[in-house]
Formats: structure tokens, C-alpha cells, sequence
């Protein structure tokens, strides 16, 4: 069976051999018995000689991914079953994310996190920001020779998905890095091609003795997508009833074959500090460090289509039909901070953001009123943090309030965490945020006379309590309870109505609970992972399903004389029926709905993954079921899930 296994990677395993370099032994970090029996592999060999001409090889963990927030990690070239799971579009997690169709298309939330605070509000088209990339969301690099990753994956149909990415060290205080993901697929039914593209640029520098620091990036995004409005009632039960003619996906019609939407970003951050004072003996570690943040980010959406169409009720033109909005964005912050080893790192900042939310036109209603088209203004805001660890207890907090300006909003975070011994991590946080709606909810222009719209809404307010306990020997568990006040969102609530923002006086509360766990038995796993959520509310208007499932069931296993690592099962996953969001392309949002419900259809993956030293090949049979389960899959209301298809590909690491 092993060998048959191997024919089918043999093809693309050949370039791999020839490019690596041979490997030496690191030192192990904490790791499953699967994850250790790949250590010796997840080394690299430096170009770089030595005075003596030889070649040095040096540690992996030498090799250094810094996140925003400044944790630091290591790169990974092991294969595991979590590795499994982030390959993908996203390349994270997808367990609460529902894709549609085809690849680069929008996702439907099965789940929601609340633990990213903010007091400005965003521009909005929430639909098309997954695959946006935040400040939060940027990693700078500290390598001893230059590094590169290669990512490849099939689309769904005349496409593909590459991320190439290299980073160096031109000393060993200044590293840049640049990559580009870019991704085509042309998918399986009638326009809905993808295109979307993620440029980045970062540099981070520190001088010789430490107290100058800098890192920046520069971003350019951009997310473009045919929509087609989902099937047609027709097509649908044509869908629901399995009939032959319509299994080429092709041929089911759909609600207009003329439109497209594109969200685009650009970025350029800056993030500097210098040290005023620095003493350092035995008794005292005493700092003071100025600092200087400085982000402008242009972000634009547009809607276009060539005739009208009545699912979205009259236009003011019939043809040509164009939306354009667009928000500007210049935040500047200023920040203080002193450290001692007696009450850690405080904090104080300031900031300013300038802002500018607006259209490319000027409307005017029948009644002779007029929609804005223009949203402007400043907003002066003060905070601190602070960090400090007390009997191995790691403490975090983060406030900050707008005192100045028309978008009020204020938020706190605060976290603890402690090692209770070699395997159990616990963690606490609480966040509490106050912050203006996304500006299409507050003001929009459109062609179609209904989504024009100036609304006076209140701060939405959100408060979260959060646990987690991690544990190999037990379980990993996160445990989150959430008070939503103010919600807005936009309704579909009301059948054969246009989409309209909402906001619901009455609280909503959401409680969240997963858990997972791994059970090994020889060479054989099953990874778990199952996620119940509970939600109290006035009517339909924050939906989740109560529950969701993932089941892995993997063999691993060493061949040809430990050349070959493989890694081969099924994945089952399931969530239970529940009035899904759905998706309105003119808006570039998820709206609720309670017509009609979707879940309840299992899904199983069946793969079989390989590693040669440090290149790991991924093979995918996905949603193997869906010919004899039943044509019941959809992502949201008339936009089926995807059918069984066969996708595969490679991410390579290269260490020069």
C-alpha cells in the first residue's frame, strides 16, 4: 500500500529532493511524539562559511517570526495534522469559517470572536475582508541567512494559489522581507471567477546598542469577484433533486451573470521608539523609551453591473449601474513609556486619526432631501498599557478613550496568564469596547434606489469574558461569554424587502465553548475538536449554530529508511442547522435572515500528506460524500457549497 501511496507523490517529490541540502539535528522544542520523530528534519543549512571555508550550519530556532504584538516563534517545517488544517486560502484555521464555492470567495461565519478591540470604527464590506490582512495580522523576521517559502495549491477551476516569500538579514540588526499571494480560480459555476492579490513589504532595524528600534510595512491589497446572486428558486431544487443534467454546475442558472464588486487597500506603517534613559546594574533595570506610530491606509469598494436587476429592487439608471465608496484614513500616535522591574512596562499614548469616509457622487430624493456623501472629521484619543509579570503570572492591560471628536468610543483590555506546571497553560481576559458602526452602516449611496441611507445609530457596546486551558495530557479548551449592546446589523429579516441596516435596542449574549482533544494509539491518531454556542436574543438577528465538529482520524509513519514522513486519513466535519447569514453582493455583506435554514450535511475529506525534509506535499479528496449524502450543502441561502473535488499542492522552505 506504501508504495502505491508513493507513486502518486513521486512526480513532485523528485524537484523537492534535488533542492534541498542535507539537514542536521536542533534542539527540540515541546512536542507530540509525532511532531519530535520530524525533528531532525526541521533544521537548515546556512550558505555562510566560516573563517576556515566551511560551512555553518545554524539552529532553526535562530530563525525568527515577531509577531505585532512582539511573541516571538520559530519557523516550522514539521508536518502535522495542525498544519493540515491552515492549508488553505487563508492559511489558518478554517473550523468557524464556512467557504462558499469557489476558492477566494467570501465566507460564512459559524462562530464569532470578539477579542480584537477597537474604538474606530471600520469601512464596512465585512464580507470582503478575510482575506485582508490588519496592522495585527503583520509578522516582521530576524534571520541568519535568507529564507524563502514557496506555497502552491490547486483552485477550483483554471486557476491556482501561490504565496511566495523571502526574507534576509542584510546585518544582524536590519531584515526586509517581501511577498506576494496571489490567487485565480475561475470556480464551477456561472460568474463567480476570483482575483485576488496580497503584496508586503517589511524592514524592522535596531542600532548597535539597542535603543533605536524601527519596523514598518507597506501593504497593497485587493479582493475582486464576479457575483451572480446565487441560484435561482429553479435552480435550486434543480440542486436540492440531484438531477444528472444539472451536476455541471455550468448549467444551473442563476440571478444575473453581469455584476462584480473589488475591495483594494493600500497601507504604509511605521513603528519607532528610542531610549532616553537606560540603566542596567544589578539592583535596577530602569528604562524610558518616546515612541512614534504613524499609519495612512486608503481602502475603496466598488459595486459595478451592467443592467439593473430587480433583486435589488429600482435604480435610478438602467444600465452601467456603479458604487463607490471609500474611506482615508491618517492616525499618528505618540507614546511614553518607563519600565522597572519593580512595576514593569507603563504606558501612556496619544493619538490623532484623521478620517474621511465618502462617495464618488452627490444623490438627491424625491422629497428633495439629500444623502450625504461624505463622512469627515478627527479624533483625538489617550490610553495606556501595561505589562508586568508577578509570581509567574503574565498581566496585560490596554485602555484607550476618544476624548475628542464626533465618533466616540473607549475600550479596555485586560489579560492574565501562568504556567501552572510542563504541561497545563491557563489564561483570562476581559474586553470591554464602545465604538461607532462601519461606515456603510451609517451612511451609503448606491444606484438602486433602496441602499441609499444617513442613520444616526448609538455605539455599539461589547463585553467579553474569556478562559482557556491548554493541555496535551487533557484537553485544550476556550470557554468565551459575550454581552452585545446596541447590535447593528443589516436585516433580511423581513421576506421579499431589501436589505436595510438595523440596530436592536435589546441585549444579545452569546456563549461560546470548544474544546479539543488528541488521542494517539501507535501510529494512529484522532484529533478532536467540537465548538457548542449558545445565543439569548429578540428574534433571529445574531445567528450561530449550536453546534460544530471536527473529527480527524490520521495514521503517520516513517518510509524508505526515515527519508519519506507520511501522513494520511479522513477529516469529518458537521454543523448543526441554523438560520445561516445571507449574502448580498451590491453590499459586500452578510445580512440575517430566518427563510431559510442551512447545516446539517456532513462533510469528509479523505488526505494523504508527505514530507521530504523540508518540503511538505499535500493531496485532498474534499467533501468525498457529496454525490450520495445528499444535494442539501449550502453556504448561505442559494449559494451551494462545494462538491467533491481533487486538489493538491506543495509549500516549500528554502534556508540559503
Amino acid at each position: 500500500m506504501k508504495y502505491i501511496l508513493f507513486i502518486i507523490f513521486i512526480g513532485i517529490t523528485i524537484p523537492a529532493l534535488n533542492a534541498q541540502v542535507e539537514v542536521q539535528p536542533v534542539q527540540e522544542n515541546r512536542k507530540t511524539k509525532g511532531e519530535r520523530e520530524q525533528a531532525v528534519s526541521n533544521t537548515n543549512n546556512s550558505s555562510e562559511k566560516d573563517k576556515t571555508g566551511k560551512r555553518k550550519d545554524y539552529d532553526i530556532n535562530l530563525y525568527k517570526i515577531i509577531t505585532h504584538e512582539r511573541d516571538t516563534m520559530v519557523f516550522d517545517t514539521t508536518l502535522t495534522i495542525k498544519k493540515d488544517y491552515k492549508y488553505n486560502y487563508l492559511r489558518k484555521d478554517e473550523f468557524e469559517l464556512l467557504p462558499f464555492s469557489n476558492l477566494g470567495q467570501t465566507y460564512n461565519s459559524l462562530a464569532y470572536s470578539f477579542d480584537r478591540p477597537s474604538a474606530f470604527p471600520g469601512i464596512g464590506m465585512r464580507a470582503k475582508h478575510f482575506n485582508y490582512d490588519e496592522v495585527e495580522d503583520v509578522n516582521y523576521f530576524n534571520v541568519p541567512t535568507p529564507t524563502t517559502e514557496l506555497f502552491f495549491k490547486t483552485a477550483m477551476e483554471q486557476g491556482q494559489l501561490l504565496d511566495a516569500f523571502i526574507t534576509m538579514n542584510t546585518s544582524k540588526r536590519m531584515n526586509f522581507s517581501i511577498g506576494y499571494k496571489g490567487m485565480r480560480s475561475l470556480g464551477k459555476y456561472q460568474n463567480i471567477l476570483s482575483s485576488t492579490g496580497n503584496f508586503k513589504l517589511t524592514a524592522n532595524y535596531r542600532t548597535k546598542n539597542d535603543r533605536y528600534t524601527l519596523r514598518g510595512h507597506f501593504y497593497s491589497q485587493d479582493v475582486l469577484n464576479n457575483e451572480n446572486g446565487g441560484l435561482t428558486d429553479l435552480a435550486v431544487i434543480d440542486f436540492e433533486t440531484g438531477v444528472d443534467e444539472f451536476t455541471d454546475r455550468s448549467r444551473l442558472s442563476v440571478q444575473y451573470q453581469d455584476a462584480q464588486n473589488i475591495l483594494v487597500g493600500k497601507r504604509y506603517y511605521l513603528e519607532h521608539d528610542y531610549k532616553i534613559v537606560k540603566q542596567k546594574d544589578s539592583l535596577r533595570d530602569n528604562n524610558l523609551r518616546v515612541g512614534h506610530t504613524f499609519n495612512y491606509e486608503t481602502k475603496y469598494y466598488i459595486f459595478d453591473q451592467t443592467r439593473e436587476n430587480a433583486q435589488f429592487g429600482e435604480s435610478y439608471v438602467a444600465t452601467a449601474l456603479r458604487d463607490r465608496s471609500q474611506l482615508r484614513k491618517l492616525f499618528n500616535e505618540g507614546s511614553l513609556s518607563y519600565r522597572t522591574k519593580t512595576f514593569g512596562d507603563v504606558k501612556f499614548k496619544a493619538n490623532h486619526t484623521k478620517y474621511e469616509y465618502f462617495f464618488d457622487k452627490i444623490l438627491y430624493q424625491a422629497d428633495g432631501t439629500v444623502i450625504p456623501n461624505k463622512l469627515e472629521g478627527d479624533v483625538i484619543s489617550v490610553g495606556g498599557e501595561w505589562q508586568h509579570t508577578i509570581e509567574g503570572i503574565q498581566l496585560k492591560a490596554d485602555l484607550l478613550a476618544n476624548v475628542s471628536g464626533e465618533l466616540g468610543g473607549n475600550y479596555f483590555n485586560g489579560s492574565a496568564k501562568y504556567k501552572l506546571n510542563d504541561d497545563i497553560d491557563v489564561a483570562a481576559s476581559i474586553v470591554i469596547n464602545s465604538k461607532a458602526p462601519s461606515f456603510n452602516l451609517l451612511v451609503n449611496q448606491s444606484d438602486y434606489i433602496s441602499y441609499n441611507w444617513r442613520n444616526d445609530f448609538k455605539n455599539e457596546r461589547t463585553q467579553s469574558i474569556n478562559f482557556s486551558l491548554k493541555s496535551k495530557k487533557w484537553f485544550d479548551a476556550d470557554v468565551s461569554f459575550t454581552s452585545l449592546d446596541n447590535y447593528t446589523y443589516f436585516s433580511g429579516l423581513t421576506p421579499d424587502a431589501q436589505i436595510t441596516p438595523q440596530q436592536t435596542p435589546d441585549a444579545i449574549t452569546y456563549l461560546k465553548v470548544k474544546i479539543g482533544k488528541e488521542f494517539r494509539y501507535g501510529k494512529f491518531a484522532l484529533n478532536n475538536t467540537v465548538m457548542y454556542q449558545k445565543v439569548t436574543q429578540s428574534g433571529d438577528i445574531f445567528n450561530v449554530p449550536e453546534l460544530v465538529t471536527r473529527n480527524t482520524l490520521y495514521f503517520t509513519d516513517k518510509w524508505f529508511k526515515k527519508a519519506l514522513f507520511i501522513q494520511t486519513g479522513v477529516t469529518f466535519n458537521y454543523f448543526t442547522e441554523y438560520f445561516g447569514n445571507g449574502y448580498s453582493p451590491l453590499l459586500g455583506e452578510f445580512y440575517s435572515q430566518n427563510q431559510q435554514k442551512i447545516g446539517g450535511f456532513p462533510r469528509f475529506d479523505v488526505f494523504i500528506n508527505a514530507k521530504v525534509r523540508r518540503t511538505r506535499i499535500y493531496f485532498k479528496l474534499e467533501h468525498l460524500n457529496s454525490s450520495f449524502t445528499g444535494y442539501n450543502f449550502f453556504s448561505a441561502p442559494n449559494y451551494p457549497y462545494r462538491d467533491f473535488i481533487i486538489r493538491f499542492g506543495v509549500v516549500w522552505n528554502f534556508f540559503s
